[in-house]
């Protein structure tokens, strides 16, 4: 199994879609970050690989990333509907959600917006944005070096990027830092489309309003994250716990923001469990 033997690209009605796909039986999207040169099979190989025995993975690389359709001040950004069109596209009626940092907040529009369309959601590195009384004010080391990236897409950034990423520095290998600047240099329009969103004011469009209204949710939800997390604090996992009624959290000790790939075995194995459960 391969980037390329699991590479297709979708037309749907406004955009067209990266997907990486392999496996049968119920659908499970798998939905990246925020950081540049991410696509699907870049943050969730592992997870394919492990998964694709028991589900339909589809490793979706977002509008703004990878080959999928730039999105810019002028289309605007609206990743729910982005997705809503994929699966409608793609023929699927409903489907579970795996989301990292960026792609839990793209879950959790789609279990406000469409929960019909949502079977599980599991969210990981990712949490609800509120006043923070533990997490240390202005953007956390792991944004910091994500918009430094998108600034200056080099190779020592990238390293510096994927180091900050995880705990434990074995994981961010010089391999993995190429690969994601090779990814962002491929689209050199994906990575100014994103810092004039993020620096207009409409980068996170639906991400906020949906947290706020996840209260509501009846979507049964797992929460994920590594308490040594530099770009998302772990308070933000804590919130979406006490705030989405059917959730559970579980937390690593020794894990940064890519608990897929610092704590793969456990992480596949407890997603599993989660999505099996009557």
């Amino acid at each position: 199994m391969t980037n390329e033997s699991t590479y297709r690209l979708i037309d749907t009605a406004d955009y067209q879609i990266q997907v990486n796909e392999a496996g049968e039986g119920h659908p499970l999207l798998l939905i990246h970050g925020t950081g540049p040169g991410a696509t699907g099979w870049s943050n969730f190989e592992p997870t394919i690989r492990e998964l694709s025995s028991s589900f339909r993975c589809i490793a979706v690389t977002m509008p703004g990333w990878g080959d999928s359709s730039p999105q810019d001040l002028k289309t605007g950004r609206d990743q729910g509907q982005a997705v809503l069109q994929l699966m409608d596209t793609m023929g699927i009626d409903r489907a579970a959600i795996v989301g990292n940092s960026m792609g839990g907040g793209v879950g959790m529009i789609m279990a406000t917006r469409h929960p019909e369309k949502v079977s599980r959601l599991v969210m990981m590195g990712s949490g609800i944005w509120g006043v923070n009384v533990m997490a240390p004010s202005g953007l956390s080391e792991g944004m910091q070096r994500i918009f430094e990236t998108y600034e200056d897409p080099s190779p020592e950034n990238f390293q510096k990027l994927v180091r900050t990423m995880c705990f434990d520095p074995s994981f961010a290998t010089r391999e993995l830092a190429e690969e994601r600047s090779r990814n962002a240099l491929s689209k050199p329009e994906h990575l100014q489309n994103w810092l004039d969103l993020m620096t207009g004011g409409a980068g996170a469009t639906g991400l906020l309003q949906a947290g706020q209204k996840m209260a509501d949710s009846e979507v049964p939800t797992l929460v994920i994250h590594g308490r040594d997390d530099r770009t998302v604090h772990y308070e933000m996992a804590l919130r979406a716990h006490s705030v989405i009624p059917d959730s559970r959290l579980l937390m690593f000790n020794r894990c940064g923001h890519w608990a897929q790939l610092e704590h793969a075995a456990e992480f596949n194995a407890t997603v599993k469990h989660f999505l099996e459960r009557p």
